[in-house]
């Protein structure tokens, strides 16, 4: 069970194909879209399946092109190429989308969300706004969701907040803004990416990371990091956008059909991502893996160092008014379950 469990998390990372596309009909719309998720995962499967049916849907008029596995490199580099043109879409995560509209970092901030239902309904409740401010910048939304939660690992058991100030935590250089957070709340943080991760664990040049599970399996962080924080630090957001001057290049008559077929080919995404997670942690459990449930003082200290130093984003990266309107929705949903 282990073995066929660890292969499925390796299919996960294996790079997409390289072979060629086949070439566009005449007068057709071409779509590329990028994508860091591998081929075969999830995310790639159902960019597949969006390929397929919007072909069908315009009579082959509409035609996409995936680029999965990070062949048209970063999020950063992807939003770039779509500024540029020579993308139409991509894939985003929290970083990705943030970069586009800085009020989505407001979602990324430590330990805000205290179940994964509360995010839903403030994130469902939040989405007109986002949107709004995404098509502001020159994207559509075809759809977004849930893709994941995120945790801490450390190489050490980690408890309480005071804990974590003895370990040197690797963040992405991508996202500065979560940088800063970490650093507001007194600890000590080493920039880089994702491809330097296994070296500095490896090194000692870092001794704490936060990231997805899935990830954290797969790419089997986790042995050099074998503890983990049981509350999440955060969701793990994905969405797929276009620029909007492609969504305009798609006749007018075919933009709710497609957006149907997004949504259709979406619905079982999250669902798939979240058993996949499960079956990460278990796995990494039955290979040595120990979780840690902190008490409910420990907790509450984790949540207001985190809101403490989140202060300093309000204004400079994310409004002051999406700020409290998320706040908002989460006392709301908090007070009527008499939280």
């Amino acid at each position: 069970m282990i073995k066929k469990l660890i292969a499925a998390l390796a299919v996960l990372a294996l790079a997409a194909s390289n072979a060629p596309a086949a070439p566009a009909a005449a007068g057709a719309v071409v779509i590329k879209i990028g994508s860091v998720a591998p081929e075969r995962s999830p995310w790639g499967k159902t960019l597949e399946n969006v390929a397929r049916e919007w072909e069908r849907i315009s009579n082959g008029t509409v035609q996409v092109r995936i680029y999965p596995g990070g062949i048209a490199g970063s999020e950063q580099d992807m939003i770039r190429k779509i500024r540029l043109g020579t993308l139409q879409g991509g894939v985003f995560s929290n970083m990705g989308l943030a970069k586009i509209e800085g009020s989505i970092t407001a979602i990324s901030i430590p330990f805000l969300f205290h179940s994964q239902e509360e995010f839903n309904v403030v994130f469902d409740r939040m989405k007109p706004t986002f949107e709004n401010l995404i098509e502001g910048k020159g994207f559509k939304v075809m759809f977004w969701t849930l893709a994941g939660w995120i945790n801490f690992f450390t190489k050490k058991e980690v408890i309480d907040p005071d804990d974590l100030k003895k370990f040197k935590i690797a963040v992405t250089a991508d996202f500065p803004e979560i940088e800063q957070i970490w650093k507001k709340m007194g600890y000590e943080v080493v920039p880089g990416g994702l491809n330097d991760l296994m070296i500095q664990l490896q090194s000692g040049a870092v001794s704490a990371i936060y990231l997805p599970a899935l990830l954290a399996g797969s790419g089997q962080f986790f042995a050099l990091v074998p503890h983990m924080l049981s509350p999440t630090l955060a969701p793990l957001i994905g969405g797929l956008l276009l620029s909007d001057k492609a969504w305009a290049s798609i006749p007018a008559d075919l933009h709710q059909p497609l957006l149907d077929a997004v949504a259709a080919a979406s619905r079982g995404l999250y669902d798939e991502t979240m058993s996949l997670e499960a079956d990460a942690v278990r796995m990494m459990k039955e290979n040595g893996l120990i979780v840690h449930d902190p008490p409910p003082a420990a907790l509450e200290k984790w949540r207001q160092t985190a809101a403490e130093g989140a202060k300093d984003l309000i204004g400079p990266v994310f409004s002051k008014v999406i700020y409290d309107k998320i706040l908002g929705y989460l006392l709301e949903y908090r007070k009527a379950r008499g939280q």
